[in-house]
């Protein structure tokens, strides 16, 4: 469970999805169909089960089409929108949206992106660990797909390695991050600038993120393949248990 008020929760929705395109051509990948609704719709469910009571969806690309597709509510907590004038990156798209983000601590998730963590854990640690910025990890087979995430002691983050070295497996970010409100108003307003590129590894030089580990499954809908995939990982229990054994092995490293 999170703290009602003291968080303010945010969905990344502007991306263009372009590795995507072949798939999915003519919405955003947050509104990509999986099982008959929008793959945001899961990460909405799973903010609505944590007692969330608001998010905040930051869009771009066919922003119209989020609005259409959510409207003001879903699932008893209220939606509001923070559109970019143009592309911001996501730094710049969550600089950008912060007159809606009205909480101490802002829980962000990637709109392209699924991981099974615990909420309501993640946020313990971050405060348990009196953190700046923290970051949920996930375990990947192959790793190099995403570019490892080190850390050190009490899971201060300490390196970004970067996408295509050195495969095999290890933790990776798996899009889901808690940062504390004053971080985001010191990013420079209106310029284009990316977490994971621009950001994330000042803040880790300066001891200022943390790494949370996550056993839970992970999914990225950022390729044609992996997007496939997302059928069977939000399938039901039951139906996930008759799986072929080499498909479930997918599954479950996907």
């Amino acid at each position: 469970m999170l703290t009602p008020g003291a968080l303010t929760a945010a969905i990344l929705c502007g991306g263009l999805g372009t590795r995507l395109r072949s798939a999915v051509a003519d919405r955003p990948k947050a509104l990509a169909p999986v099982r008959g609704r929008p793959f945001v719709t899961f990460l909405l469910d799973r903010l609505a089960a944590a007692s969330v009571g608001e998010v905040v969806l930051l869009t771009g690309y066919r922003a119209d089409q989020v609005y259409d597709a959510l409207g003001h509510t879903y699932a008893g907590m209220g939606l509001l929108y923070s559109e970019e004038p143009a592309p911001l990156g996501t730094a710049g798209a969550v600089r950008h949206a912060l007159p809606c983000l009205s909480g101490r601590t802002v829980l962000l998730l990637n709109g392209d992106s699924y991981c099974d963590v615990d909420l309501g854990a993640f946020a313990a640690f971050h405060r348990g660990h009196a953190a700046d910025a923290s970051l949920v990890l996930a375990p990947a087979r192959d790793a190099s797909r995403f570019g490892r995430v080190r850390t050190g002691p009490a899971g201060r983050v300490t390196h970004f390695e970067e996408k295509g070295l050195a495969p095999g497996v290890g933790w990776v970010n798996a899009g889901v991050y808690l940062f504390d409100r004053r971080l985001i108003e010191n990013l420079p307003p209106g310029r284009p600038a990316s977490l994971e590129r621009d950001v994330f590894p000042g803040w880790a030089d300066g001891g200022r993120l943390h790494g949370f580990r996550c056993r839970g499954r992970f999914l990225d809908i950022g390729t044609p393949e992996s997007y496939v995939e997302a059928e069977r990982f939000f399938a039901p229990a039951e139906a996930a248990l008759t799986a072929p054994p080499a498909q479930e092995a997918r599954r479950r490293h996907a």
